[in-house]
């Protein structure tokens, strides 16, 4: 009788996940198939769903008459650094919150915490003041720094949750034996808690490789400007070139899926496992 009643059970449970996923999944599909549609039918009434004639030219206009691929550049090297340069802050901030008392460490642990809920548009004035000051605007630095602010403070509290429960007896059998607290660090704790490192390079190089608002404020020169401003610029006054916007989307869109297809064993153990086994 339990399994009589079960079984509709899963086959509504399939199918509103079945749904789910048409609904996740379509807006990247259409993106897609714009991309290749010629430019007649992404304005026809009523819409096609294929078209009728695939074309690449939308992907030439953007490879050879944009600046796409100077932003794409841009992107990679500032996303690549913002993850580096906060991966390794935040490693060793959480190993230390996580293996160490001291005094304040609970205000401090919240100060970070309460950083991440400052609206970045109430930070945009004095940030652009300090670079500035710094000679840091329209540069590749001034981007990566600025992008700590909206990676570290979450990069250290995952890092930390996960870090807290590496059992200590594994550190203090390598202690035993001579290891220093970097030794264990590199040898024992980052090894093993790296399904959490993965999740946290993925949170750090997606929330960078996105960001729209502090790219446009403090990267006003070609030279540094990042993907989401390229996009920007297929929207003039009156029109919109939404051939080329959805083929340079599609071009966006590429290094995400393929670090997440590229990492994802690790990301998704990274997000189910609660405790080390």
């Amino acid at each position: 009788m339990k399994h009589k009643d079960s079984k509709p059970l899963r086959i509504l449970s399939v199918f509103f996940l079945i749904i789910i996923a048409i609904f996740a999944v379509f807006p990247f599909l259409w993106m897609l198939i714009s991309s290749i549609k010629p430019k007649i039918e992404l304005y026809a009434i009523p819409p096609s769903f294929l078209p009728g004639a695939a074309t690449l030219s939308h992907y030439s206009t953007v490879f050879t008459a944009s600046n796409i691929p100077r932003y794409f550049l841009n992107s990679m090297v500032i996303a690549a650094g913002a993850t580096g340069i906060a991966l390794v802050i935040a490693i060793l901030a959480a190993y230390g919150f996580s293996r160490f008392n001291f005094i304040g460490k609970k205000s401090l642990k919240l100060a970070i915490l309460t950083s991440q809920m400052i609206p970045t548009a109430a930070i945009i004035v004095p940030l652009f003041i300090t670079l500035r000051i710094l000679g840091l605007i329209n540069t590749y630095l001034g981007l990566i720094l600025t992008y700590l602010i909206l990676t570290l403070p979450l990069s250290v509290w995952m890092l930390t949750s996960y870090f807290v429960n590496i059992p200590v007896e594994m550190e203090e059998c390598a202690q035993l034996d001579g290891a220093s607290r970097l030794r264990i660090l590199f040898s024992i704790v980052i090894p093993v808690s790296l399904p959490g490192i993965v999740a946290t390079i993925i949170y750090c190089f997606v929330t960078s490789w996105n960001e729209f608002l502090f790219a446009l404020s403090f990267a006003q020169d070609t030279t540094v400007k990042t993907l989401p401003i390229g996009l920007a610029e297929f929207t003039k006054e009156f029109d919109t070139d939404w051939g080329a916007l959805m083929a340079a989307s599609v071009t966006m869109t590429i290094p995400i899926v393929a670090l997440f297809f590229a990492l994802q064993k690790h990301f998704i153990a990274g997000l189910s496992t609660g405790s080390v086994k």
